[in-house]
């Protein structure tokens, strides 16, 4: 059973940076694409960003060109120039195939989420 793990969350002010990581029980994703996702209070949980297994990316268009997805044996998402929009509990999730995908139903193994706050 694969147990995914966030960390890098907290408080940052307006145009600040976190970068959160994400790693698995077994510190692979094996040939799975990875994604992370965002659920802001009251709202529903939306794509952010995916990394497919040999590198392929997709973003939201609403934080394209300032958050990177990136991989290692754990899973990055830098993000740069936070706005208070970007607060949310974050998620990562390890898709059923290797590739990267907006679609929340491609993804079976999810984290517990990590905070991120952005004060204006």
């Amino acid at each position: 059973q694969v147990q995914l793990v966030e960390s890098g969350g907290g408080l940052v002010q307006a145009g600040g940076s976190l970068r959160l990581s994400c790693t698995d029980s077994k510190r692979t994703f094996s040939n799975n694409g990875v994604g992370w996702f965002r659920q802001a209070p009251g709202k529903e949980r939306v794509f952010v960003a995916a990394i497919g297994w040999r590198g392929g990316t997709l973003y939201a268009d609403s934080v394209k060109d300032r958050f990177i997805i990136s991989r290692d044996n754990k899973v990055y998402l830098q993000m740069n120039t936070l706005q208070p929009e970007d607060t949310a509990i974050y998620y990562c999730a390890s898709a059923r195939s290797s590739l990267a995908t907006r679609d929340v139903a491609q993804y079976r193994y999810w984290g517990q989420g990590t905070q991120v706050t952005v004060s204006a």
